[in-house]
This record gives structure tokens, sequence and C-alpha cells, in this order.
């Protein structure tokens, strides 16, 4: 369990809390078990086949990016694994210093970064993906394989959502207007 409340506390305590509210139901439990899946998964695989290795969700994801990609700039691996720029200072720092990828300035622009997996980390990738993926495998082990096929496509749909029009709705909410940048180190105030 991820949280201190199961799934079907948590949904009945939402549809206490929210009554009569006019609000679409079926799309916001789809869209808050994704995020506790998400969460689920990550922490069982955290605490399984992740720590053997020393390494964080998004260290993995970091290494993953590379590996599959290859080597490309610390800004787009990034924006793949869906981190900031700062976060991923300090993981490619820490991957670094245990000679699991290796820093290189850009050819043309000395102000990029390169990143690129090591021998070692290709070895780690090698050996450990398949752990990985028995972990993905045991996640879904209630699923049967039309249903991993259907939830997978389900899930592909959504993202394909948001790529293809989830910047006009995000501005259209706004009006039209820009985003202001984030301040450096500090959080939107809420």
């Amino acid at each position: 369990m991820a949280g201190q409340r199961s799934i079907a506390q948590t949904e009945k305590l939402v549809a206490e809390r929210l009554g009569d509210v006019p609000i679409r139901y079926d799309q916001m439990a789809v869209v808050g078990n994704i995020h506790r899946a998400a969460a689920a998964v990550r922490q069982h695989v955290e605490n399984s086949v992740l720590r053997a290795s020393d390494l964080t969700w998004t260290a993995f994801v970091v290494l993953w990016v590379v590996w599959i990609w290859g080597e490309m700039e610390t800004r787009y691996v990034a924006e793949e694994a869906g981190i900031s720029k700062g976060t991923l200072t300090g993981i490619a720092r820490t991957l670094e210093s245990r000679g699991l990828v290796r820093r290189s300035d850009h050819p043309s622009d000395g102000r990029r970064v390169l990143l690129a997996l090591t021998p070692e980390g290709e070895e780690l990738m090698r050996s450990l993906f398949p752990d990985f993926n028995a972990e993905e495998a045991f996640v879904v082990t209630q699923l049967s394989d039309e249903e991993c096929r259907q939830t997978a496509d389900a899930l592909r749909r959504i993202v394909l959502q948001l790529e293809q029009h989830g910047e006009e709705r995000r501005q259209a909410l706004r009006g039209g207007s820009e985003l202001p940048p984030r301040r450096s180190g500090r959080r939107p105030k809420v």
C-alpha cells in the first residue's frame, strides 16, 4: 500500500467529502489511480530491485533514458526523465561519482553538457533491467496479457492527448498568457 489508507478507504472518503459537488467521478478516478499506481510501483521497485544497486527511481530513469537514447544533452535527458535540470545536475554528479555516467562538454557550445553511460553504466543496465522488468511483470500479475495491452494503450492515449493538446489547453486556461518563469530554488506560492 502506497499510503496510510487503502484505495477503497480513499475512494469512500472522497465520495463522502465531495457529496453532491458536480464533478466527473470516473475521470477523477482514472487520474487519481494513475497517480496512486505510479507511486505504489515506484515505492515497490525502489524497495526491491533498485535498492540492491543503491539507486533511486529517478536515478534509474536517468540511466534508462541515456541507455536507450545514447549520449545526449542534459536538458533533453531532464525532459525525457520528467525532472528539472537542477535535479538532473545532482543525480548526474552522483552517477558520475559512481562511475556510471560521464559528462562532457558539447563540441560546439561549451555551455551545454552531454551525458553518456560509461561501460560500467552499460553493464549495470544490462544486468539490472531483467530484474526491473520482472518487477514490472509482478505488479501487473492480476491483469491478463490483453488487459496489459489495453491498459498500456489507454495510458498511451492519455499521454498523446497531453502531448498534442496540453499546451493549447493550458494557454486557454491562462487566458492566452504565458506562464511566468519559475524563480530558481523557490516554489510557486500556493
